[in-house]
């Protein structure tokens, strides 16, 4: 039985782990030979690899720092190189940092890396992947429901670079439209990973609370909407944002 991305290549940055992990599988079951980055856990990031061979498709994991956009450059080359093409991009890494606006001390810095990370990497990406890309390609990139709320004190940072992907998601689709590759963001909420997990208390009850689910999300349910999204069955969808969220922004 032929599988619905079988003879893709598919990118996931930041794949060793969470819902970057989760999203390499879910690719990998649906028949995409699979590439992660990573940034400096290589022991996970190979252990991630031999589990997407266990599908039976190719794998293999590359280090980058995704804040870095020369490194990021030639991440998306030698994936190329190896593979011979790259069909999928899946732009997952991210950083998140918390603190209000009056008592981060001025700490400019913290917001700089944000922006590196999760804005400046990812179109650093893009740009290197769409002339490598055939028409008809998918771009996915992971943001978040702070990105158009901002629930809680402390997020505007963070809410503000991932507000920034959904506007250059939407552009992006616009300028590669023609080209039938489309480009979408999924949003997750409160997800159950070793960044957020379920059950760390008072923060972690007060994300459950938001949600109209009254529970946090699984990595494998925020890759299932990628791999929707990377399937043919999505190939009218571009533009838009899928919020796997439990009903955080209801």
């Amino acid at each position: 039985m032929s599988k619905l991305l079988e003879g893709k290549v598919a990118l996931v940055t930041g794949g060793s782990r969470g819902i970057g992990a989760a999203i390499a599988r879910a690719l990998a079951k649906d028949g995409a030979d699979v590439a992660i980055s990573y940034a400096s856990s290589k022991d996970r990031a190979e252990a991630v690899v031999e589990e997407l061979k266990g599908f039976g498709v190719r794998a293999k994991a590359f280090q980058a720092d995704q804040g870095n956009t020369d490194e990021v450059g030639n991440l998306v080359a030698a994936v190329g190189a190896h593979f011979g093409r790259v069909d999928i991009l899946v732009n997952n890494a991210g950083v998140l940092v918390l603190g209000q606006v009056h008592d981060r001390a001025n700490n400019l810095d913290a917001l700089d890396r944000m922006f590196d990370v999760n804005v400046r990497g990812v179109a650093a990406a893009v740009r290197a992947v769409a002339p490598l890309m055939a028409d008809g390609g998918r771009i996915i990139s992971i943001g978040s429901v702070v990105g158009e709320s901002t629930p809680f004190a402390g997020a505007a940072d963070y809410s503000g670079t991932k507000a920034a992907l959904l506007g250059l998601s939407r552009g992006w689709a616009r300028d590669l439209g023609p080209r039938g590759i489309t480009v979408n963001t999924v949003q997750p909420g409160p997800i159950d990973t070793d960044m957020n997990p379920a059950e760390s208390g008072e923060f972690s009850d007060a994300q459950k609370a938001f949600t109209a689910l009254g529970r946090y999300g699984t990595a494998d349910e925020v890759a299932a909407a990628v791999a929707f999204l990377a399937s043919p069955n999505a190939s009218y969808i571009t533009g838009s944002a899928i919020t796997v969220d439990g009903g955080f922004n209801a």
